[in-house]
């Protein structure tokens, strides 16, 4: 987790995202509670019912996503834009069922990240397992959940399993913050038509066309404001 996020340079940094994000997980799959402790309101309309994740995972999800893409003056936050419906809908799919990696063993957890990812979980057992394992460290810690900790606290914890300083059962802690915090980048900027960027809020921030087809004239153009606004690829407009 990066603390460019909670700068001036947000802004910046969320446009970095977008091109780090490989194109087929925008284009892959995947009504907001509000989070005990959280600070964001809810995107209008109504609320979503997650299908995979029980109610203290989706407490965590969206205590979670809160503090890693929050919202500020520049822009609306993961919670806003319907992130947490994102990852709950990719729990159900190819991806959260892990038809879309290698899954045979042998697993040999420690190895470098360059030959790939080397656990026996698909992302919807990775989620179950990690978020069990956070709620449980916390509740050692501070003697409860993670979505009920400060936001400050819980930025604590994010950074702790980012950097690998807290040690999780069964699972090592920065394999499950990297994979939380791509699926959240990905619930950011994906089309709305698989949940998350609600009314493509975070393309409008950062002037991303979406699926229009008459971009090509303005890619040799950088730094220049494009005119118009997004359109999804079922052709909505914000």
């Amino acid at each position: 987790m990066s603390d460019k996020l909670g700068s001036s340079s947000r802004r910046d940094f969320l446009r970095q995202s977008l091109v780090a994000v490989p194109a087929v997980s925008l284009l892959g799959t995947s009504a907001i509670a509000q989070p005990q402790g959280g600070s964001t309101a809810a995107a209008a309309g109504p609320a979503y019912t997650p299908h995979y994740f029980t109610a203290p995972e989706w407490e965590f999800i969206q205590a979670a996503v809160d503090r890693l893409i929050p919202s500020s003056e520049d822009g609306p936050g993961a919670l806003e834009l319907g992130v947490p419906e994102f990852l709950d809908r990719q729990m159900d799919d190819a991806y959260g069922h892990g038809g879309l990696w290698y899954m045979q063993g042998p697993f040999v957890p420690n190895t470098p990240p360059t030959l790939g990812y080397q656990l026996r979980f698909a992302p919807r057992e990775l989620y179950r397992t990690g978020i069990a394992a956070v709620d449980d460290w916390c509740q050692k810690q501070h003697n409860q959940r993670f979505s009920a900790l400060t936001p400050e606290q819980r930025d604590e914890v994010l950074h702790g399993l980012e950097k690998g300083d807290i040690k999780l059962d069964q699972l090592p802690a920065t394999a499950f913050f990297s994979l939380l915090l791509t699926n959240t980048k990905e619930g950011y900027f994906a089309d709305p038509m698989y949940g998350g960027n609600k009314n493509m809020g975070s393309w409008k921030m950062i002037g991303f066309p979406g699926a229009r087809a008459d971009f090509a004239d303005w890619i040799e153009q950088p730094g220049k404001v494009y005119p118009l606004g997004p359109v999804s690829i079922k052709g909505a407009k914000p």
